[in-house]
């Protein structure tokens, strides 16, 4: 069956998500997330887009951009490309860490500019943090008025920074471009560290690495210490398939 076409933004703005292979972890710790933030500022530069907003979430990461100098395909290509790159050497991996095609949505008006704004920004309350509190998020970008990466002028422009934090925290039913995670029981870095005592892997890549038959014992162990079938499949790399025959 042929792919869907890529719905055009008429504003060049689009509302981004990557995620990793098989629902894989793409940011084991934060030399990972400082990377990917140094990789968006690099190609910035070369690629001529703007950053409005961005949200690094373990095994996804939300943008929202505008397109100007180079079409989207291009851009994403260029920061997937090098930041694979980059952590396959340090992990010592080969082959793909993002799933093929990332998702995009059309940003085409200032309310539903906003709306993406916060939905990116309160992300990190999918896994019991404050949206304040959370460092791989452009909410302090904002708040700090950095915009080294971060075009914060524009949103700014449209509602002031008195009405941004209070706006940005406010509860609310946005759906926007989504990604479900599934309801766990556990949250990933409870569920991290629970793998790392059962297998002694420190990340993905090492469990990867596993002996076949050290691999399936420790993820039964895993489904018997309370971890879902999804997590395990995103935290581990080992495909839900896989995951569900065992």
């Amino acid at each position: 069956m042929p792919r869907q076409a890529r719905r055009k933004s008429a504003s060049g703005i689009y509302h981004i998500m990557l995620r990793g292979i098989n629902q894989q972890v793409i940011f084991e710790d934060d030399d990972d997330g400082i990377k990917f933030i140094e990789t968006l500022m690099t190609y910035k530069a070369i690629c001529g887009y703007k950053i409005f907003a961005y949200c690094l979430m373990g095994n996804h990461c939300h943008l929202l951009i505008k397109a100007e100098k180079e079409d989207l395909v291009l851009i994403f290509k260029r920061i997937a490309g090098s930041y694979v790159y980059w952590y396959n050497w340090k992990y010592h991996r080969r082959g793909h860490l993002f799933q093929d095609r990332f998702k995009s949505e059309p940003v085409e008006n200032d309310s539903y500019f906003l709306t993406v704004l916060r939905y990116i920004h309160q992300n990190p309350v999918k896994i019991g943090m404050k949206i304040d509190g959370y460092r791989f998020s452009s909410y302090n970008d904002y708040i700090n008025r950095d915009n080294s990466l971060v075009d914060i002028d524009f949103a700014l422009s449209i509602m002031g920074m008195e009405r941004f934090a209070a706006f940005n925290n406010e509860k609310n039913d946005d759906k926007c471009l989504d990604y479900d995670e599934g309801e766990f029981r556990l949250s990933d870095s409870e569920a991290k560290a629970i793998i790392e005592k059962v297998s002694k892997c420190k990340d993905a890549t090492a469990f990867q690495k596993l002996e076949l038959t050290k691999r399936n014992k420790y993820i039964r162990k895993l489904r018997e210490k309370g971890l879902s079938i999804r997590q395990i499949s995103r935290l581990t790399g080992v495909s839900k398939g896989v995951v569900e025959r065992l």
